[in-house]
């Protein structure tokens, strides 16, 4: 959420974020409704300074006279006024508060200007995408794929987009996620195992609401919904805290199921296990001070290439265009791994700053030391890393002659094989 001062104060900045990420948003109707509830506001704490004075003035009378009983004539009249005027303040200030979400987060002057993914920057890229490698085939073509990754049995089981992963499939996407876990440990996340359904509060602290409700599968009785990240639960880890300013950056980890109902259901760009329902992902998340938010963001990416570069993935880093980036983000970059079967770019990880955007829904706050002044912590977060395209990319990239797929040194450990087996 925007700051209202910021609103009020310099409402063409917020027109420009609006206009720079391509979004449909009517700031005219958001300023009158903000000025309407300001007014109204006013009135309604002008009655009830009237009423204070009121009231002052009735206990120096005496009680009985006609003075004093003029003052309860006063003070009942009033406190009508007051009741009628609080009630409209009320449906007014929650058609504000609704409006004030429809607002975007104002990008970062770094954020390249763009409409459509094909106008992102490429910022950085690792490994060869030229390579030579005669086995390479999309995942979904290797023989023996279907006894590991069991799509029609999860698509009998549940539906289309909910695999079953079985056997050394399944093993191997616990080594995966263990791997990330341990490296996140490693770089000075603490793991948390969070909750996987959220509350609408949790959704909308972080902008998955009113935004992706679309996106998201939710409970039919209690209105609960199922975390499309661990980014959810983890952001209000902290929600309406003060957290002291020698803790910051708190930097944490987690492993989810996460659940998405965005997959589509045609073209090769949902093949196998290009986009899924439901997927596993460690998520990556920051709690920092605004000072620092940024150089935050360089290490969290950082981290988020380390994981590619030790399971020998090529990779590039993409930092998104204003329609691009997002509504909740300041600015973001996209990871992307080369699926040599498929011969094009996969989704990996997003490395995100929110600034104060999540933290102002949220009420997470920080103590400074030297003023004891409270102010907003920024946020980040970043996917560290989701599971399934960087397995598919592992099937495919190093797909061997004899059927098998070699397992990258950095997960042998985990695994505990040098190669996975479809027999």
């Amino acid at each position: 959420m925007l700051d209202p001062k910021l609103l009020r104060d310099s409402p063409d900045v917020v027109r420009t974020a609006i206009a720079k990420k391509h979004l449909d948003v009517n700031l005219d109707a958001v300023l009158a409704l903000d000025a309407q509830w300001r007014a109204q506001l006013g009135e309604v704490e002008a009655l009830r300074a009237k009423q204070k004075s009121a009231n002052s003035a009735m206990a120096a009378l005496t009680k009985g006279s006609p003075e004093f009983l003029a003052k309860v004539r006063e003070m009942k009249g009033l406190s009508v006024q007051i009741k009628e005027r609080e009630a409209q303040l009320a449906e007014v200030e929650g058609r504000w508060r609704a409006a004030m979400l429809t607002l975007p987060n104002i990008p970062h002057p770094s954020v390249p200007e763009g409409r459509t993914a094909e106008q992102n920057v490429v910022q950085a890229a690792h490994g060869a995408t030229d390579a030579a490698l005669p086995h390479a085939r999309p995942h979904w073509d290797i023989p023996g794929f279907d006894r590991l990754f069991d799509f029609a049995r999860g698509a009998k089981v549940t539906g289309a987009g909910f695999p079953f992963y079985v056997g050394e499939g399944a093993r191997l996407v616990r080594a995966l996620i263990q791997f990330f876990l341990e490296e996140a440990g490693q770089a000075g996340y603490q793991e948390v195992n969070p909750p996987v359904v959220v509350n609408a509060t949790s959704a909308t602290a972080v902008g998955q609401l009113p935004d992706k409700e679309g996106q998201m599968y939710q409970t039919v009785e209690d209105q609960l919904y199922l975390v499309p990240t661990a980014e959810t639960p983890l952001t209000n880890f902290f929600r309406d805290e003060i957290l002291d300013e020698a803790t910051l950056p708190v930097c944490r980890c987690a492993y989810t199921p996460c659940f998405r109902r965005e997959a589509g259901s045609y073209g090769k760009d949902v093949r196998g296990l290009n986009r899924l329902h439901q997927f596993d992902k460690v998520e990556l998340l920051k709690w920092v001070h605004p000072s620092k938010s940024y150089d935050e963001l360089e290490t969290l990416r950082a981290h988020a290439e380390s994981l590619l570069r030790k399971l020998e993935l090529p990779y590039r880093v993409l930092l998104m265009c204003g329609g691009d980036l997002g509504f909740a983000q300041s600015k973001k970059y996209d990871l992307e791994v080369w699926s040599a079967g498929q011969k094009r770019w996969l989704e990996v990880s997003s490395c995100s700053n929110f600034e104060a955007f999540q933290a102002r829904r949220a009420q997470i706050r920080f103590r400074t030391k030297e003023t004891g002044r409270i102010e907003l912590v920024h946020t980040l977060n970043g996917s560290g890393l989701a599971v399934p395209r960087v397995l598919s990319a592992l099937l495919e990239n190093n797909l061997q002659a004899d059927g098998r797929v070699r397992i990258p040194a950095a997960l042998v450990p985990y695994f505990r094989k040098d190669f996975l087996s479809f027999d």
